[in-house]
Order: C-alpha cells, then structure tokens, then sequence
C-alpha cells in the first residue's frame, strides 16, 4: 500500500512537468579573441615566454570552443590588425595564431575597436530577422595600455570599453604573467611586471569577467572557465523523465508484492 501510495505521488510529480536546467551549444555567437604582441610578452617569466605560452592557450580555446561559433582573431602592439575575421574554420584561427610575433608598444584600445568593428560587420552579415548574433570579446594583456597613456582619451582602453558594453559586447580579460617578469632591451634588463588593474576595468566597465593567470595551467583554466560562459545558453527543459520512471518501478514493485501476498493468504 506504502509502495503503491508512493508511485501515485511520482507519477502525479511526472505529469505535473517539473524542469531541469539544459545547456544548448550556441549556433550563432561571434567570439573575438583579442592578444597583446607587445615587446613585453617576450618574458620568459612564464616558460618558455609569455607569447609562446599564450599562443599554445589560444590554440587549445580555439579547439574546445563550440564548433558553430564564429570565432577572430586580433592582434594588437602599437596598432591592431585583424588577421582572422570571424569564422568557423578554427585551422585559420590557429594558423593566425601561429604567426603572432612581438612588437613595440600596446595599444589596447585599438584592439578592441578592431575586435568590435569585426563584430558589426559580420553582424550585419548574420542578423537578419533574429537580431545581431550574441557577442564577446576575450582579451589578453600582460600590461597596461601605453598608446595612448590616458586609457580614457578618445582611443583609449576605457573609452573602447565603454563602446563595447554599449554595443552589448562584455569583455572577458585575462592579465597573463607574474611580478617579476624581464625582457632584455639594448643589453639592458627591464622589468616588465604583470599589471592587472586596467584589464579588471575593461572587464567591468563592458560588462565582463575578469581573469588572472600567472601561468600556463592557470591560463589553460581561464580559458576553459570562459569557454564554459560563451559556448552555451542555459534553458529549462523537460525534467519529469526521472520522476515517471521512478513512479512506474514503484508500481509494478507494489503490484508484484500484492500478488505475491494474495498469494500466500489461505482461501
């Protein structure tokens, strides 16, 4: 009776429809990923360089990331080029990112003005009557923006920051390095420690997540923990499967039970 009692509630739980959270890959997305060249990512502070390490992270997001997201690729020193627009051809991403090489300077804002021009134009290309595609940008620095200085002048950092959270685009930032990073300049040893303040303003002022990696394993996480942020959409889906067969097992155990009962009882 207990057993038969029980299997009426599940079944009634069953058609009630209860949900369960569901994650669906996202079909649509376009993910910028946005990488500092500066002369600064020479360091070997993390082996065997700051690039060297960021490219191989790179490569690995680009493999992880969903198949049917579009993902570019910026690189940025003094200027921002865009080697990779948008696309699902990882191969290219990943060959971009094998060509990346140091160079004077850092100019963050440029690279995400360069990343969000790229955004609109595939926009354009992809929206239709659903709207542009869901966007974000990832951005990876070991420095602060040094062209310009003022991270708030008109092509500043901030400033590109500002535009972005405007536009709907949020920023994830990774600050990749340690203190006591060194480049060797004209013979001389110049530190060239991590600096992380700006990359969380950038992050906060678009609407993003911050990041921090002192080294290769952290920035494999960092990236893994974004992947997991863009590469889904959480929505609620049916959840009443478990409960009905639950109901359905205690009914026939019930029942299995009565019958052998009925069973042993004298006539």
């Amino acid at each position: 009776t207990i057993l038969l009692a029980a299997s009426l509630v599940l079944l009634t739980t069953a058609m009630a429809g209860p949900t369960s959270d569901v994650r669906i890959p996202l079909n649509r997305a376009v993910v910028m990923l946005v990488i500092d060249v500066s002369e600064s990512m020479a360091s070997n502070d993390v082996p065997p360089n700051r690039l060297a390490a960021a490219k191989e992270a790179g490569k690995q997001f680009a493999d992880q990331l969903t198949p049917a997201i579009n993902l570019g690729l910026v690189e940025f020193a003094a200027n921002a080029t865009l080697l990779v627009p948008p696309t699902t051809n990882r191969g290219a991403v990943k060959s971009g990112i094998d060509s990346l090489q140091p160079a004077p300077k850092t100019a963050t804002g440029e690279g995400i003005f360069t990343a969000l021009q790229a955004i609109a134009t595939v926009g354009s290309v992809m929206g239709g009557g659903e709207g542009p595609p869901p966007a974000r940008i990832v951005l990876e620095s070991d420095g602060a923006e040094n062209v310009p200085l003022d991270p708030n002048a008109p092509q500043g950092a901030f400033t590109a920051a500002r535009l972005a959270k405007d536009e709907g685009v949020p920023i994830s930032t990774i600050s990749f390095g340690t203190k006591g990073g060194e480049i060797e300049m004209d013979g001389q040893r110049v530190a060239v420690p991590v600096s992380t303040d700006q990359m969380k303003t950038i992050a906060r002022l678009s609407g993003g997540q911050p990041y921090t990696a002192t080294n290769l394993g952290e920035l494999e996480k960092s990236y893994n923990a974004i992947e997991n942020e863009i590469g889904y959409r959480t929505v609620p889906g049916p959840g009443s499967a478990g409960w009905l067969r639950l109901g359905v097992l205690a009914a026939l155990i019930a029942t299995a039970l009565a019958l052998l009962i009925n069973r042993r009882l004298p006539t």
